[in-house]
């Protein structure tokens, strides 16, 4: 499932491509489990809306729109076109002659003449609008955005909680958009064991878990994610920070500070990967 890095990369390409534009209709195909709002209400937000900004807010993609007042109504509607992307899916800009690929299931035609496609083999993507009520909020994630997290409030999060310090991180009712990936490369740069009881951990521990996983997703956004599976970001490019990981998915391997073998154990039903030696 693409992380934070991955998100924040499709996000920013989709901004810097459609931005400016106005979506003048929407196509939905059959299979209702993409679909978190109802295609009324999808429709009724996204067309004929201008969209203002595309940026990632946890783990999701949030399309900023606003729609112009129809007939004798002058006022601008605000509204929002917010996607997760789940295991598989894909956002593509294209042009109408590409042909459609299999397992798409949303096509918003631009009036610059090109579409946006959100392709997704195994449905677990979702895809939502905002703005539909008149008392309708915004979208906002469940946790903290771990970039903006001050390091007081990241320990504030963290500091007494009995379950494994691995889990903790991955849960998005604290931190909104860390993943598996970059829990453990965090981890490991923090010399911490993803099994550590968050409660064992000091405050400056925590201070350098805080400082490891802004320093891990920053490196990772810069190197366009990491391209694990199926991930590729809004022009179709695979990212490269899966290079530069020391420990995910480099079982048995030696680590590259220590020479010990990264060692794999399975923490709430998620691989995790440590060294034994760097990591306590």
């Amino acid at each position: 499932m693409p992380e934070l890095p991955e998100v924040e990369t499709i996000a920013r390409g989709l901004h810097k491509r459609v931005a400016g534009d106005t979506i003048q209709s929407i196509w939905l195909g059959e299979k209702p489990e993409p679909l978190k709002s109802s295609p009324r209400e999808i429709a009724k937000v996204l067309e004929h809306s201008k969209i203002l900004q595309v940026r990632r807010v946890g783990k999701h993609i949030v399309f900023d729109l606003k729609q112009a007042g129809k007939g004798g109504n002058r006022l601008e509607r605000s509204g929002q076109w917010v996607v997760h992307l789940g295991m598989t899916g894909k956002m593509q800009v294209t042009t109408p002659d590409v042909e459609i690929a299999k397992h798409t299931h949303a096509i918003a035609r631009l009036a610059s003449g090109r579409e946006v496609r959100f392709v997704d083999p195994r449905r677990f993507g979702r895809l939502a609008v905002m703005g539909a009520r008149p008392t309708a909020a915004t979208f906002q994630a469940p946790g903290d955005e771990p970039l903006e997290s001050q390091a007081e409030r990241f320990i504030e999060l963290f500091r007494g909680r009995k379950t494994p310090i691995k889990s903790a991180l991955l849960n998005q009712k604290l931190l909104s958009g860390v993943g598996n990936i970059y829990a453990d490369e965090a981890l490991f740069r923090a010399g911490i064991r993803p099994r550590r009881r968050a409660a064992s951990l000091t405050r400056q521990q925590l201070r350098k878990l805080h400082g490891a996983v802004q320093e891990v997703l920053r490196e990772a956004i810069a190197l366009g994610g990491s391209s694990i599976n199926d991930y590729v970001n809004a022009d179709g490019e695979e990212g490269f920070f899966q290079l530069q990981h020391r420990v995910y998915g480099r079982e048995s391997e030696p680590c590259l500070v220590c020479g010990t073998p990264i060692k794999r154990v399975v923490i709430a039903g998620r691989s995790s990967h440590y060294c034994s030696h760097c990591q306590k």
